[in-house]
């Protein structure tokens, strides 16, 4: 006699099927582990830091004194003790800094301190964070003591360009532009290339495999220059995106982008070379896009970030490249004065390519 079919034993068995499944494909676990856990951690950070102000401190001020130890303790001060007159000057006329305040004791007994701040024009948000914190400070401190008063505060203004949103946020998408066409876009088309044999029939010919790469960067180059522009203009002229220079800064930031796309599409190569099948480029890639994405100051300062955390941001590509853009850009740095960035990016691209190299395949 037969035993009756058992629909709890069939559903179990499908359902541990199924959990296997889903276990071995790398799609499913990138997307459903790894990166909300890549977000969690990174806005978790960011929400727990909050907004930070940069206020240097004047070389010679001085530092044993209750206004820098208030100060020290004021989470959203960011005290910044390693600049000298000329560098604070610059970052204050650029906006990278919201003040600079110099502390010294007076010569008459009240008040016992003398504190003298300099606001940035260019960076009028955070200067008025900055003068309402040092307000309240100063209450504080001078409340605790009616005689003599502990310090005051005298104020002025150095007035630079003004730094729109839009400065820091149109860099960091351009770049991640590049980075998504270069990994995204060489990866899919060369896995096609090989998959559909177009490759393999490249092997009976002498073609080599660095004649097929130069021309696949060439086509990319093209189309994605094209792209980078069109950002650049839009945000000029719609948003008011500093090009400090012009047509120079224009052709500078062009010339940049040639030397990241170039760098992120060995990322790509590599990608096109160890995928399994088309269903695991997208994971691979993203692995590779996502981090950079988030920690390389596309959308937000890597400073606002733990300490441990910038040295990795540091580390990435797409960081010295949203730098660089950004300094040529609203700063006016011509390419020599981004030089370390583009070292940076150019050791990135060697180490990468020799990587592709090795993972190439005919089929």
């Amino acid at each position: 006699m037969n035993k009756p079919y058992n629909h709890t034993k069939a559903t179990l068995a499908l359902a541990k099927a199924s959990f296997r499944s889903i276990t071995r494909s790398p799609s499913a676990v990138v997307f459903t582990l790894a990166f909300p856990l890549i977000f969690i951690l990174v806005f978790g950070f960011l929400g727990g830091g909050g907004i930070k102000v940069d206020l240097a401190i004047a070389p010679g001020s001085d530092l044993n004194n209750p206004v820098i130890k208030a100060l020290e303790q004021t989470t959203v001060v960011k005290l910044i003790k390693d600049r000298d007159t000329k560098e604070i000057d610059q970052q204050l006329e650029k906006g990278t800094l919201a003040g600079v305040i110099e502390v010294r004791k007076n010569s008459v007994p009240q008040p016992a301190y003398l504190a003298n701040v300099k606001y940035s024009s260019a960076s009028i948000d955070k200067g008025n964070i900055l003068k309402s914190i040092l307000t309240n400070l100063m209450y504080t401190l001078n409340s605790k003591e009616l005689k003599p008063a502990v310090a005051e505060v005298r104020e002025s203004t150095v007035h630079g360009r003004t730094y729109r949103t839009i400065d820091f946020i149109l860099p960091g998408q351009l770049g991640f532009s590049l980075l998504s066409t270069g990994v995204f876009g060489t990866a899919f088309v060369f896995f096609s290339l090989r998959q559909t044999l177009v490759i393999k029939r490249f092997f009976a010919t002498p073609v080599s495999r660095s004649s097929i790469i130069l021309g696949e960067c060439l086509a990319r180059i093209g189309f994605a220059l094209l792209g980078a522009i069109f950002i650049i203009l839009v945000g000029h002229f719609f948003f008011h995106f500093t090009l400090i220079h012009g047509t120079v800064t224009v052709l500078n930031m062009i010339v940049l982008s040639i030397i990241g796309l170039i760098v992120f599409m060995g990322f790509g190569f590599v990608v096109s070379g160890i995928a399994k099948s088309e269903s695991t480029i997208p994971p691979i890639s993203n692995i590779i896009t996502l981090p950079q994405f988030l920690l390389s100051g596309t959308f937000f300062s890597i400073d606002n970030f733990p300490s441990w955390l910038q040295p990795i941001s540091r580390a990435l590509p797409l960081t010295y490249l949203n730098d660089a853009m950004r300094q040529v850009a609203f700063e006016g740095a011509g390419l020599w004065d981004v030089k370390q960035q583009i070292l940076i990016m150019v050791i990135w691209g060697i180490g990468i390519y020799v990587l592709a190299v090795k993972v190439f395949k005919w089929e």
